[in-house]
Formats: structure tokens, C-alpha cells, sequence
């Protein structure tokens, strides 16, 4: 009944998941290997995505890498743009200062509102990936964020 556009720059991603599309005979979901900043810059209308899902961007861990980050607040300012009103941005990490970093991003952001205080509860429509799933084996916490875009 939902309508997704995966986007993904790393080419073995994509060929994983053209390939459970496939087994899966999924016919909803569209895929697009590109940066994901330049796909909302140039791809996507403002106010026409009804919700964002960032589940484990690559945590940059040095901290001379962390400008690197996908969540920042340029990004985020441009993902609210692309959003309509009630639309949601949920995000989820592995590491916890980067957990934390986007809790700032996210509570600072102009037209964004917690769902939750701070973290939200993992939901059950989220599903596991690899990288949550190497995550748990090294003992590492995740951190769900679900933030909504407030009506203008």
C-alpha cells in the first residue's frame, strides 16, 4: 500500500537489494544509485515525501571524519523541505555519540518535533539490518530518532 525510493551510492548495496526485490516480487519500491543529496536537491519536489528513513549512515568515527556525516543540519534542513506537513524523519544508529550528534541536528532543526524524549523506542516496522545486527554482537546500543515535521 506504500510507495518506496531507495537510494544508494554503494554499487554492491544495490545489486543486494535489486536482488530481494526480485525474490521478494516486490513492485513498490524503486531504487536510485545516486547521492542521496544531490537525488532530494535535484529529483525530489518540495513537500512531496511523506516520511524518511536513515538507518545506519556511516558513523565517521575519528573525529577528524565526523564532518562527513549524512546528518547535519544543511541535510536535515533539506530533507524538512522535501517532507510534506506531518511527515516523519526517522534515523537510527549504532554509535552512540553519533546518536547524540543527531539528537542535536534533529531538536535544532526548524520544523521538527520529537516524537519521543530523546530517544525513541525501537519499532516493530523497522527492520533488522546487518549493520544493526553486527552492531548488537559487539555489544554496541542502537538509537532510534522519529521526528515530525510540524505544519506551517
Amino acid at each position: 500500500e506504500l510507495d518506496f525510493i531507495g537510494v544508494e551510492v554503494h554499487q554492491p548495496g544495490v545489486g543486494a537489494l535489486l536482488r530481494e526485490i526480485g525474490e521478494r516480487q516486490l513492485s513498490n519500491l524503486r531504487l536510485v544509485r545516486h547521492d542521496a543529496v544531490e537525488v532530494l536537491q535535484h529529483m525530489l519536489a518540495p513537500d512531496s515525501l511523506a516520511g524518511v528513513h536513515v538507518y545506519f549512515p556511516d558513523p565517521w568515527h575519528k573525529k577528524r571524519h565526523h564532518k562527513r556525516r549524512l546528518i547535519q543540519p544543511a541535510l536535515v534542513d533539506l530533507l524538512v523541505s522535501r517532507l510534506t506537513p506531518g511527515g516523519w524523519l526517522h534515523c537510527a544508529t549504532d554509535w552512540e555519540d553519533y546518536a547524540q550528534q543527531m539528537l542535536q541536528v534533529l531538536s535544532d532543526a526548524r520544523g521538527l518535533q520529537n516524537t519521543a524524549d530523546g530517544y525513541a523506542p525501537r519499532p516493530a516496522m523497522r527492520p533488522l539490518t546487518k549493520f544493526e545486527a553486527r552492531g548488537l554482537r559487539l555489544g554496541h546500543g542502537v538509537w532510534d530518532l522519529y521526528f515530525v515535521k510540524q505544519p506551517t
